[in-house]
């Protein structure tokens, strides 16, 4: 079973993920995981913590030659910035953050100790696992890639640039909907004889635990409720040489909660940050006075990086399932059983 734990505060000394479950025999590039990493800090509205940081992760476990053992691996990816010990107190939560929930829940009579483990600054241990997992479903063609959609309502490159700098100007932040399409995904992942197995509930999962993320849908989404049946179902061809096939993708890729062949398609949107330079009312949970909402150093838009992010926790998800069906321990076995499989169903 493939699974992963992470561990971590924003201004810690580093986020440590530990992904349990690779074959053996895969071989990885670091330089490529960098390269995902890298990805995860760029896009116009990024804050000035990112031209602090420059994300490298270092592989303490699981490899031997640059191939997998089939053994846990554990990345480790440093912060430059890492004066947790040193930093100040927070004393007025943000609306719209985690500051004032965890603060209740733990008993904490300091905001910091909630904001260090809920900032997003542990996405890069999300991206540090999917390039791992990208790595994988590489081996059997399938690509995992993302694509921002909106940005404050506004769609082209122009007006999403507009509508960031505005929010810089305003001291304000933005939010908006990015899509994943995963290609060349096989039918068969995911199963619908249990709600914990449906692939999509899983990659609903996946998402909406991305910080940040406020609703999701699954190829047409909520265009469903505005039509027809007839309008919308794929309908279903069959010849010699494509075999079952559609001319539509409005399921996204997934019906009954199992993949069907066709690329899966995926929507997240966003919200605003919840930290504004021009902060919003709250209150000093010491004196219970009013104040304004705390400001940390923080970012205004990051819609184009969730989409990375948004890649890497579907293709953990795909590289989950895609291993239940076709086994897990030795490279060489999954590739044979993969081929087996897709014998079968050519002649379905």
């Amino acid at each position: 079973m493939l699974r992963c734990l992470t561990a971590g505060e924003s201004h810690g000394k580093g986020i440590v993920a530990i992904l349990e479950g690779l074959p053996a025999g895969l071989r990885i590039d670091l330089a490529a995981i960098n390269k995902e990493l890298k990805r995860r800090q760029s896009g116009f509205g990024r804050g000035k913590r990112m031209q602090i940081e420059n994300d490298q992760a270092e592989i303490t476990s699981g490899l031997r030659h640059n191939y997998t053992l089939g053994s846990p691996l554990t990345l480790i990816i440093k912060n430059k910035d890492s004066g947790i010990e040193k930093l100040h107190k927070v004393l007025a939560a943000r609306p719209g953050h985690a500051d004032l929930a965890g603060l209740l829940k733990y008993g904490f009579s300091d905001i910091r100790e909630v904001l260090e483990r809920a900032s997003a600054r542990s996405t890069v241990a999300t991206v540090g696992i999917g390039a791992l997992c990208k790595r994988l479903l590489s081996e059997f063609g399938i690509v995992v890639t993302s694509r921002v959609l909106s940005v404050g309502g506004e769609s082209t490159k122009e007006g999403i640039t507009a509508k960031i700098s505005e929010a810089i100007k305003n001291k304000d932040t933005v939010g908006g909907i990015f899509e994943v399409i995963a290609q060349n995904v096989p039918v068969g992942l995911g199963s619908y004889v249990q709600a914990d197995r449906r692939l999509d509930s899983r990659l609903a999962e996946a998402i909406i635990s991305i910080p940040g993320i406020k609703s999701f849908e699954v190829g047409l989404g909520l265009g469903y409720a505005v039509s027809f049946g007839s309008e919308v179902h794929d309908a279903i061809y069959h010849n010699s040489k494509k075999r079952y096939y559609r001319l539509t993708n409005n399921a996204g890729g997934i019906e009954g909660g199992v993949s069907n062949g066709n690329a899966i398609i995926l929507r997240a949107c966003m919200k605003p940050i919840a930290t504004l330079m021009n902060p919003l009312d709250s209150v000093n949970i010491h004196t219970k006075k009013s104040a304004k909402a705390a400001v940390e150093r923080s970012d205004v838009c990051v819609v184009a990086s969730a989409g990375v992010v948004g890649e890497s926790a579907v293709s953990f998800v795909l590289a989950q399932a895609f291993l239940e069906k076709f086994g897990a321990d030795s490279l060489a076995d999954i590739k044979e059983s993969y081929k087996i499989y897709l014998k079968r169903i050519a002649h379905a």
